[in-house]
């Protein structure tokens, strides 16, 4: 497994995976992985003849009194899991080498980024957006791989390359991987190492009370007495506040007063100092 850390070594590490008319699959990361990446990994092994995963902080995706410097950065540790699971080349930059002085660029994705999350972080899809296209000019994938645990960012993103025409990704291979859980049902996301085990176990209420509040969304009735427990519950269950529950249609992220026949629960909450969504289908 090669690791390029510059913009022109990256350039000529994926021509050589292309030299023989092999295909390419991107995973874009932020490192710290868990077992939901290399999910991610082995899915784009399956797809494609080589996998590029990129490990990149993004700075432009984190908000004022975001934890940007308090990320976990593991590089090393990262990198042995990604040479297990076949990964031929890791790219990670340096903020500086995807952002070099004078960059002045921000791509901006209207509506489907507004709400939710958006709402919660602002500028936080403008900087998903960017990142994003920029990890597709250069690594230039024949198809690309995203949980479908920011099921918000990756319709942003496949919003983003449809707009632009995007070709290395098309729209239609910019694929979605389910969520993957712990055995209590919360979902993995590298925030989880951040709960204390106290919170970690309190954390568990989370998927338990959003299955409780599909069972009753999925019988067709109003959401909001269903949505107003779950929020009740994870009060009284150890969480500080939430930040939104909401039901949305899967595709257009439009709000719904019940469910359609197309719906998802989206919530995020708040534990300690420590931010944890998750989404589930109405079915």
């Amino acid at each position: 497994m090669q690791t390029a850390r510059e913009l022109e070594v990256l350039r000529k590490a994926v021509d050589a995976l292309r030299s023989d008319g092999a295909s390419i699959a991107l995973v874009p990361t932020m490192g710290a992985l868990h077992e939901g990446h290399l999910t991610l990994m082995r899915e784009a092994r399956r797809a494609a003849d080589h996998v590029v995963a990129s490990i990149f902080v993004n700075p432009r995706q984190f908000g004022e009194g975001e934890d940007l410097d308090a990320y976990p950065r593991q590089l090393a540790h990262d990198s042995e899991l990604l040479e297990k699971e076949g990964v031929a080349l890791v790219w990670a930059p340096q903020p500086q080498e995807v952002y070099p002085p004078g960059y002045s660029t921000n791509i901006s994705v209207a509506g489907i980024s507004e709400g939710l999350c958006g709402g919660d972080r602002p500028g936080h899809f403008d900087g998903v957006a960017t990142v994003v296209c920029k990890l597709f000019n250069q690594v230039r994938p024949d198809i690309a791989f995203f949980g479908e645990k920011d099921w918000q960012q990756l319709a942003v993103i496949r919003r983003m390359a449809r707009d632009l025409d995007l070709t290395q990704p098309h729209v239609d291979a910019i694929k979605g991987v389910p969520i993957v859980r712990e055995d209590d049902g919360l979902a993995m996301s590298s925030r989880n190492a951040y709960l204390s085990s106290e919170q970690r176990e309190q954390a568990g209420a989370l998927p338990r009370a959003m299955r409780d509040a599909i069972a009753v969304l999925s019988k067709g009735g109003q959401a909001d007495r269903p949505l107003g427990n779950l929020r009740e519950v994870l009060d009284v269950s150890g969480f500080d506040s939430v930040d939104y529950a909401e039901l949305r249609d899967a595709d257009s992220l439009e709000p719904l007063p019940k469910d359609n026949g197309n719906a998802r629960l989206f919530v995020a909450a708040r534990i300690g100092g420590t931010r944890l969504i998750d989404n589930m289908a109405v079915e």
